[in-house]
């Protein structure tokens, strides 16, 4: 962990007493580091619509343009009076906080963390005098806040029943809204843009939600360090246009309760990204880690970031083989083989290994069947020098954690997959922190699916490299819902909660028209340059290689995914719009791996290369002459028609020259950028 350049200091701390001229007072702010994001907080009574009474209102403004008007907060007991009105101010602070943090596991190497705060406490005026602290919190990037309930006589234990935080827009707007429909879910659906209207009291419309504001910038609502808590989702306002409420996951079977707790309680971080672009929210999601909790382990020197080879995805099949392909020792062995053959870090056994009825009814996780000696997989695997995972179902990992987890560790495993959680109320929010800090006292890595999106857990435990809670490429084998249109929504949607298991990799392209789906070597829809590009479009320290060895074998584009990191030193997002194309630029060491990605519309792009000079700056870099090898895999001129048509081709570029490229219907592109020394 990297600290420095570190200054925070209390600057303010006034207006003590009996609140009265508090609650006069002018409206408090707090403004960001470069002054364009100010968060105010005020106590007022506001007309019809709102509800009644002198209540506690939030507003964010950029640029002088209004993101937020007067937005409520308040919490909701059971069984006692909501914390939401007839409050006085009985103390403020400012601070300044400027820092930097080392993320060896992103997308960015060093984070800067740089922030102004504001804290309202404030205290009930009716007995028996409940207080709450309120923290705001103005970054260049964007703002955020949070509920903290002191240690309190009258409030030692609680049950909130709900979170009454309000979201509303001063105008129309529009958002990419993954409307669940239910609490329990694997967050796996699709994006809709719709008018803010179209939400409504009764939606459970999932967290990142993407909003365009016409003629203004583009926002996301988030939340990080959900700890201990339910997750967030937002639905409409009855009666109010433009508006959005914060409606918490329940626990299960029990619709009125949401969080237990005792205090001090400090609820997560509800977080408003902000850029003038799309793509700026996309480099500036880093907020979300640099609000949770730091890392909590002391050596991370054995976390190994990487791209795995995978059996499940294309049926367990294989090729011209002298073994009957299936969940057996041998075929495991075959993908081991594979994977050491290409430099692939992982194989990943997924389920079937252990005796089960089936995915969610597992009979023992702490046995291996007889047709898949897992140890000796391991054994073998260990000699090749390719680390193995392992699937569980979460729910027998739950009850059998220490056992499984000590178990897989002796036989040499690496990590776990664990699945089908399909919640993020309390319970499960804990279960997740359980397993990855009980996983890293084992030294394994943890890979969740059927999971609710990211909130900076993977900052406190990096040994979590990277979750699902996304819709990806293994719809492909019963739908065609995994549309080029879908790809390049993800990156500006989900994307901007951290990194996500899409598994990628699939080599039976398909151009339009041409897709069926199907189990069995499944296809994917678009052209070989845009499953490429996925790989450095996509975000994930742990990235899947699909398709089974023989579909790889021998083929154009494989010696991109070879190479291709999956961690990285910094992120440029040079173009793109939701839903129709997009362009991001990534590097390790001193290398640049390019990728974009159009959808069902072919699209010229002309890509500036700026990035390439760094941070000397374009006059530098032309002073310096630098010059790139740059290695480009684009569609092929049939690429329409043959979606599997691929050229590549090398040539010299240097920071200030335009790559001008072609993208067939559903295409794409894949660069990388060597210096010639």
């Amino acid at each position: 962990m990297l600290r420095s350049s570190l200054a925070s200091a209390v600057l303010i701390a006034a207006l003590g007493g009996t609140g009265l001229s508090a609650r006069a007072a002018e409206p408090l702010q707090v403004t960001s580091p470069d002054s364009n994001v100010i968060v105010a907080f005020e106590l007022k009574s506001n007309p019809q619509p709102y509800l009644p009474g002198e209540r506690p209102y939030y507003r964010v403004s950029c640029k002088g343009q209004p993101i937020l008007t007067d937005s409520p907060l308040g919490l909701d007991f059971k069984g006692g009076r909501p914390l939401d009105q007839n409050f006085e101010i009985v103390k403020t602070g400012l601070a300044t906080h400027d820092d930097r943090w080392e993320n060896a596991f992103g997308d960015r190497r060093f984070v800067r963390d740089h922030y102004n705060q504001l804290t309202v406490s404030l205290r009930e005026l009716q007995a028996p005098g409940r207080r709450v602290d309120l923290i705001f919190r103005a970054y260049d990037e964007g703002a955020a806040f949070r509920y903290v309930l002191p240690r309190q006589d009258g409030l030692e234990k609680f049950t909130l029943s709900s979170e009454n935080t309000g979201f509303y827009f001063p105008r129309e707007v529009f958002a990419y809204a993954l409307n669940l429909g239910s609490f329990t879910s694997s967050y796996e659906n699709d994006y809709h843009r719709v008018s803010l209207d179209e939400i409504k009291p009764t939606s459970i419309v999932a967290l990142p939600l993407l909003i365009e504001m016409p003629s203004g910038p583009w926002v996301a609502l988030l939340e990080a360090d959900l700890t201990d808590y339910a997750g967030m989702y937002v639905g409409g306002v009855r009666g109010l246009s433009h508006a959005l409420m914060s409606r918490l996951s329940p626990l299960p079977d029990r619709a009125d309760e949401a969080v237990v707790a005792s205090t001090p309680k400090a609820t997560p971080w509800r977080v408003i990204l902000m850029g003038s672009q799309p793509g700026t929210l996309i480099e500036n999601r880093d907020l979300v880690l640099s609000l949770s909790a730091p890392c909590a382990l002391a050596d991370t020197s054995w976390i190994e970031p990487g791209k795995a080879a995978w059996d499940w995805w294309s049926g367990s099949f294989a090729r011209h083989v002298d073994f009957k392909p299936g969940m057996n020792t041998a075929t495991m062995m075959h993908y081991v083989d594979f994977a050491a053959r290409h430099h692939l870090e992982y194989m990943l056994i997924d389920a079937g290994w252990y005796p089960a009825h089936d995915y969610t009814h597992p009979i023992d996780i702490l046995h291996h069947t007889a047709e898949t000696d897992v140890p000796r997989i391991i054994e073998y695997a260990k000699s090749k020098a390719v680390k193995v995972l392992l699937w569980v179902f979460w729910g027998a990992m739950d009850k059998h954690m220490d056992e499984a987890l000590a178990l897989y560790k002796k036989w040499g495993a690496a990590g776990v997959k664990v699945d089908f959680m399909n919640r993020d109320d309390q319970e499960m929010v804990n279960f997740y922190e359980r397993l990855v800090k009980k996983a890293a006292e084992y030294q394994m890595t943890v890979d969740f699916h059927g999971a609710y999106k990211p909130t900076g857990l993977r900052r406190t435990y990096p040994n979590l490299l990277t979750r699902e809670g996304v819709m990806g490429l293994e719809y492909s084998k019963w739908s065609d819902r995994i549309t080029p249109e879908h790809d390049v929504t993800l990156p500006f949607t989900r994307m901007l909660a951290g990194p996500m298991d899409y598994t990628p990799g699939g080599f039976r392209n398909a151009a339009r028209g041409q897709f069926k789906p199907r189990n069995v070597e499944p296809m994917t829809q678009g052209t070989r340059a845009h499953e490429l590009a996925k790989y450095v479009v996509f975000e994930s320290p742990l990235e899947m290689v699909s398709d089974y060895p023989e579909a790889y074998e021998g083929q154009p584009g494989f010696e991109f995914i070879e190479k291709v990191p999956t961690v990285w030193d910094d992120t440029k997002v040079l173009n793109g719009e939701p839903g129709k194309y997009v362009t991001i630029a990534r590097q390790k060491d001193n290398v640049w791996y390019l990728g974009a990605m159009t959808n069902w519309d072919a699209r010229d792009l002309e890509i500036p290369l700026d990035f390439l000079a760094g941070r000397g700056g374009l006059r530098a870099a032309r002073t310096s002459g630098q010059e790139y090898e740059a290695q480009v895999l684009a569609d092929g001129p049939d690429a329409d028609k043959v979606a599997t048509s691929l050229t590549i081709s090398k040539r010299r570029v240097k920071a200030g020259d335009k790559l001008t490229v072609h993208l067939a219907p559903g295409g794409g592109l894949a660069v990388i950028l060597t210096p010639v020394m």
